[in-house]
């Protein structure tokens, strides 16, 4: 089995993510999605990160309608600390006959060599990497220093989607429209829980 693994905060979840799981299952011949989401996300640790229960709800929403995407509980079903690497290892013991494509945006990958063991975390899997607007890593300096990544990074091939978790939540805050950045079930349920009113929590 060939299995998509997009993890996050998605706090909250949005049009890029969908079209970042959506395009590289179709040019990837994945059988399968997995959103994991992050329950306390190292990188994140002074940030407000809204309760995992309202980000596992907006996750299962917009799931609903693709039957190649599935929402994993691997992180938020262990103890802390959350990192990518060691969930990859949880998941390839899960799915012991697949492979692994971890799916992750342009700025993500940039901040690769900060991540916990990222030399251990490419061999688990195979990279696939959706471009952002105005985003360039130094990919020579970033071989340099984890061994075998220039082999194990795919770029895909998806528009451009300058869409962001934290641009969205500001918006909420400003109360700016968010309207056809994410979907609508998902907007209405960010507005009836009050999530976002203001950046502070």
């Amino acid at each position: 089995m060939r299995l998509g693994v997009l993890g996050g905060t998605f706090d909250p979840p949005h049009y890029a993510h969908l079209i970042m799981g959506e395009y590289a299952r179709e040019q990837l011949e994945l059988d399968r999605v997995l959103w994991v989401v992050a329950a306390d996300p190292p990188h994140k640790q002074h940030e407000i990160v809204s309760p995992v229960e309202h980000r596992l709800h907006m996750v299962e929403m917009v799931l609903a309608d693709n039957l190649a995407f599935e929402l994993s509980r691997v992180d938020v079903e262990r103890p802390g600390p959350h990192y990518t690497v060691d969930m990859l290892f949880l998941l390839s013991a899960q799915y012991p006959d697949s492979e692994l494509f971890f799916l992750l945006g342009g700025d993500s990958l940039c901040k690769l060599p900060d991540w916990h063991e990222p030399a251990r975390l490419v061999q688990q899997a195979r990279l696939v990497v959706m471009e952002r607007p105005g985003v360039v890593c130094d990919m020579t300096k970033m071989a340099s220093q984890i061994p075998g990544l220039s082999d194990r990074v795919i770029v895909e091939d998806a528009p451009l989607i300058d869409i962001s978790a934290s641009d969205i939540r500001a918006r909420v805050a400003n109360r700016q429209t968010i309207r056809y950045l994410l979907p609508a079930d998902v907007e209405t349920y960010i507005h009836e829980q009050g999530l976002y009113r203001t950046l502070s929590g």
